[in-house]
């Protein structure tokens, strides 16, 4: 895949910032009195592996104005190595805009985690095209993949708008747009036909497509295998079909992939993934993994996708390095991984959890 050679952000994500808090030792919400809060989002987990990798990653969002919160995302999102750009939203009040607080806990063995998320006044719905400078961004500093979450794309009108901008300005530019569909019911509600236009405008002009089974279903319409099911290996096929099917539909791009996951317990996946790279398969079959915390291993995926897409490897090794970073990613308990170097990672791939000294 050719990327842009002048540009001063190798990845750009757009996203609605909020906090995590979760109890202490696996334990449930609903009887916990300790938690560990952390600053996160999908899209910026998936940046984390570029940022601590060492390749300059910039954040577009938008904060609530003088929020002990915000500030506190701040402080995330700079020792991660991020730059930042986002208007300041008054909040209008005790009653007003706020950042979205996901309450979640990780599960433990046959218990299986439970989430819950707080959104109502979510500041990142008010995120709009018109308060950012797109021929700067794109233009002036440069870009060379954009990366963009149907998580972003669906929150409100204003949001689809403001994804659909971005990734027609990335097209101007010669900037690559990878768009990582992540269908949520609830936000589709009452709302199909309005974001299905915007989701396949996006999917239309995108480079890289990513999504699970019901992502590229529900969101474009694409047909594909059942959500679920306990034998992965056996549905690699109607998976591979069901790939197919979206580049016929969408021949813009040119990268393919969807992760595979089994759920023996809270603690232990089958851990799989399949890429389409122009007309060549990439498989990983389904290999246990231990899980400490499962939320972010497929941003994890992602993420690695993207890095190993931006250093130029070879197409082999894209899907290699994203897997890894998805396993590592759920034995973290941030939602991000936070990678100590690329050797870190292909240890990973290896099976190599022998200690490094």
């Amino acid at each position: 895949m050719e990327l842009r050679k002048d540009f001063t952000y190798a990845l750009l994500v757009p996203t609605s910032m909020g906090v995590r808090i979760t109890p202490i030792n696996g334990q449930p919400v609903h009887c916990s009195d300790t938690y560990i809060m952390h600053a996160t989002s999908a899209e910026t987990n998936v940046a984390s592996i570029s940022s601590y990798l060492g390749l300059p990653v910039k954040v577009l969002t938008t904060f609530v104005k003088g929020s002990p919160i915000a500030q506190f995302i701040k402080n995330s999102l700079a020792s991660r190595h991020m730059v930042y750009e986002g208007k300041e939203v008054p909040q209008g009040g005790p009653w007003g805009y706020r950042h979205q607080f996901n309450i979640a806990d990780s599960g433990f063995g046959p218990r299986g985690p439970r989430v819950h998320n707080d959104r109502a006044g979510e500041v990142g719905r008010t995120l709009n095209v018109k308060d950012f400078d797109l021929d700067r961004i794109f233009g002036k500093e440069g870009v060379q993949i954009v990366h963009i979450s149907g998580l972003i794309g669906a929150l409100s009108p204003e949001t689809g708008t403001f994804c659909l901008e971005l990734a027609k300005a990335a097209k101007k530019y010669d900037t690559r747009i990878s768009f990582d569909l992540n269908y949520r019911a609830s936000f589709w509600k009452n709302r199909e036909k309005e974001l299905r236009d915007v989701f396949t405008q996006i999917a239309s002009i995108a480079d890289i497509l990513i999504g699970n089974e019901e992502d590229f279903q529900l969101c474009l319409g694409i047909e594909g295998p059942e959500a679920g099911g306990k034998d992965l290996a056996a549905k690699i096929d109607s998976f591979k079909e069901m790939i197919k099917r979206t580049k016929v539909t969408f021949p813009n791009a040119s990268v393919f992939a969807t992760t595979l996951r089994q759920v023996i317990s809270a603690n232990t996946h089958l851990w799989g993934a399949i890429m389409l790279e122009g007309d060549t398969w990439h498989v990983v079959e389904p290999r246990e993994i231990n899980v400490l915390d499962r939320i972010g291993g497929g941003d994890g995926f992602v993420g690695g996708l993207l890095y190993a897409i931006l250093k130029g490897w070879e197409p082999e090794k894209w899907i290699q390095f994203a897997w890894a970073c998805g396993a590592m990613a759920v034995t973290f308990l941030t939602d991000y991984v936070q990678p100590a170097d690329e050797e870190q990672v292909w240890s990973i791939w290896e099976g190599n959890a022998r200690v490094k000294r």
